[in-house]
């Protein structure tokens, strides 16, 4: 005899001590498996439902993916000369040195010609998105924008914690600040 078998046989003489009609003892077993049979193969609809979502979940992600790569080549064309700009900020701090020494000196013809050379190169690389991170003395000192050289005794007591000279002018590249301006601040 089959262990199914004795099974069946055991719950019916339970059922027929309960009370229980034997065909109900035995039924339940095959329900069981139907209804786990059914839970167990999920419908058409319940399948359509997981595509769909699967769907467009996946939509969803490939959108994200399409504007974080778009924003990311439009900031490396804000940014793609960053070296070649930043290498080219000293070559300004030397102009202005210089028509500052030929002002002084007062030697018109030389500080014109350099001040057009100067004058061109700043504009072309205006065109290309830089700019000079304005600061004026009395501004409060911002640690995220400004570098402190270093700190004197400030000549005014409304002057404590904010900027009392400008060493190096700061620059900017769109947003980016590719040069922190060099300050004094005041204690």
């Amino acid at each position: 005899m089959s262990k199914k078998n004795t099974k069946a046989k055991q719950e019916a003489s339970q059922a027929e001590d309960s009370g229980l009609d034997q065909a109900q003892v035995v039924n339940e077993p095959e329900t069981a498996a139907k209804d786990e049979s059914q839970s167990a193969d999920p419908t058409t609809e319940d399948l359509l439902a997981q595509e769909k979502d699967k769907f467009l979940r996946l939509f969803a992600e490939f959108e994200n993916y399409k504007k974080r790569t778009t924003k990311e080549r439009i900031d490396l064309f804000k940014t793609a000369g960053r070296e070649v700009i930043s290498s080219m900020l000293p070559v300004i701090d030397d102009f202005e040195r210089a028509l500052a020494e030929l002002q002084k000196q007062e030697q018109t013809e030389h500080a014109e010609g350099i001040q057009l050379i100067y004058n061109k190169l700043v504009e072309t690389l205006k065109a290309k998105g830089l700019t000079v991170v304005e600061v004026a003395v009395g501004d409060a000192f911002d640690s995220e924008l400004h570098e402190a050289i270093t700190q004197i005794k400030a000549p005014d007591e409304s002057l404590v914690g904010k900027i009392i000279d400008t060493v190096e002018k700061g620059y900017k590249l769109g947003d980016q600040i590719i040069r922190h301006p060099k300050v004094v601040v005041g204690n």
